[in-house]
């Protein structure tokens, strides 16, 4: 209990900002001003035109300044939300727990908050801490102290193009360290998703957690049970589509997060080739985050739980269930199981169903099986499955490259693949069974080369 006193008294004196921020110029921080959203810019500027301060901070900065390519922009500024809102055009106030601004450009949405204060123990919070309504406004020093992490409290002034660093967050940036800014086991207790953060940084960024922010997670973990089932799946799907996937399920695993989020994951990981079909999947997914493509979260979901249905599906043949009705049950199983912890949204439960019951129509198809396969909208997504599973040496890589070579045809190209296949299924289907020629003895054989085996014909 001493020990831990400690630590997180030398945390938060570590993390206590020094006098006044420190200011890093371009040249310094390495930011490339193109490189930033246009629009936030835009955001800035125009509030700064109505006298007021703006920058973009977060996770912007941060990856900006490690050279990731930012996934969106945030704008952080002294206005109010009714101060915001009437300077654009099409802009809507939005959020219970705190008020904010979403100012739209086209597809981009860059969201505008209003600095906050510090935590004065009258906002409204459950039994275990966590803040449920949360809307004082603060001064720019005190907004970052309410950050989460180190790293995550630098702003951004795309007009001096200056970093603004409360908390020495680009030193921590740069030693690649995740820090929780103030007393850590308040903070996961205010916020019980910022363990979960954590974790993704620390994946995504290569990096280590400060000890005294590492120490509460195994210990709060348990809080994770009373966030909102909705905020869980978006930062548990943020967890899986940072990059680096599978580093970051074997940290949920080690703290004990999993129970939580993923309640399946032990299972799956204890059934045989299962840690290994998963991390094939992920593999693929994180090469595909970072080559910039997008990812589905109906295929990301259907390949982590892929393992269990099969096995629920198998069982189900065992006992007599017809072979695509035993896969429709063992599917509705196993999302049932999951969705007890972690709400899939019904859209991507709906698709991880469809890609799943394909797998079976695959492996015994009919020419009529094929022209309706082809039609529903998942089919590609299901292709793409089925090579997983080849990859996985779950089914025949042949069978699965034909699939693919059929997805990726035209439709008179299709007509004659299958007209191919239909002419070589017949063919066996009318083929004579042929006699196995038996093998000589050896001493039949005597005198012929050792390279002239007797082969079947």
């Amino acid at each position: 209990m001493l020990k831990t006193t400690i630590t997180n008294f030398v945390s938060r004196l570590l993390s206590a900002p020094t006098k006044g921020p420190e200011r890093w110029s371009r040249d310094m921080h390495g930011i490339d001003r193109r490189r930033v959203s246009r629009h936030a810019v835009k955001v800035c500027e125009v509030l700064n035109q109505h006298g007021f301060d703006a920058y973009i901070v977060g996770g912007a900065v941060r990856d900006l300044i490690v050279g990731l390519e930012p996934k969106d922009f945030d704008v952080a500024t002294n206005a109010t939300p009714n101060q915001i809102r009437p300077l654009f055009r099409r802009a809507r106030i939005i959020g219970r727990r705190f008020q904010l601004v979403h100012v739209v450009f086209g597809q981009e949405i860059i969201e505008t908050s209003t600095f906050r204060a510090p935590s004065s123990g009258n906002q409204e919070t459950d039994e275990h801490g966590r803040i449920l309504r949360d809307n004082e406004f603060g001064t720019h020093e005190e907004d970052a102290a309410r950050r989460d992490f180190t790293i995550n409290a630098l702003y951004y002034d795309p007009i001096k193009e200056e970093v603004i660093d409360f908390h020495r967050g680009v030193a921590d940036l740069k030693n690649r360290v995740i820090r929780m800014i103030g007393d850590p086991e308040t903070r996961y207790r205010e916020d019980p998703v910022r363990m979960l953060r954590a974790l993704r940084f620390a994946a995504k960024l290569g990096a280590r957690i400060d000890p005294a922010s590492q120490e509460p997670i195994v210990r709060l973990a348990g809080l994770i049970e009373h966030v909102p089932a909705s905020r869980l799946f978006d930062e548990t799907l943020k967890l899986l589509c940072c990059g680096h996937a599978m580093d970051c399920l074997r940290d949920l695993h080690r703290v004990g997060l999993n129970k939580s989020l993923i309640p399946l994951l032990d299972t799956i990981f204890e059934e045989q080739g299962g840690e290994e079909f998963v991390d094939i999947a992920l593999a693929r997914t994180d090469a595909r985050v970072r080559a910039g493509k997008p990812i589905s979260p109906s295929f990301l979901f259907a390949a982590l739980l892929w393992r269990l249905v099969r096995k629920r599906w198998e069982a189900l043949i065992e006992e007599g269930e017809q072979r695509n009705n035993a896969l429709m049950l063992a599917a509705d199983s196993v999302i049932a199981d999951q969705t007890h912890r972690l709400a899939i949204q019904r859209r991507y439960q709906s698709d991880m169903r469809e890609i799943w019951l394909m797998q079976a129509r695959f492996e015994r198809a009919s020419v009529r099986t094929i022209w309706r396969i082809i039609e529903q909208p998942r089919f590609r997504a299901a292709v793409d499955f089925l090579q997983l599973r080849a990859e996985a040496r779950e089914v025949d890589s042949v069978l699965a490259q034909w699939w693919m070579d059929l997805a990726n045809s035209g439709t008179e190209t299709r007509g004659e693949m299958i007209d191919v296949w239909q002419a070589g299924h017949s063919a066996a289907r009318t083929r004579p069974a042929r006699r196995r020629r038996r093998k000589k003895h050896p001493s039949a054989s005597a005198g012929s080369s050792s390279g002239d085996q007797e082969t079947e014909p």
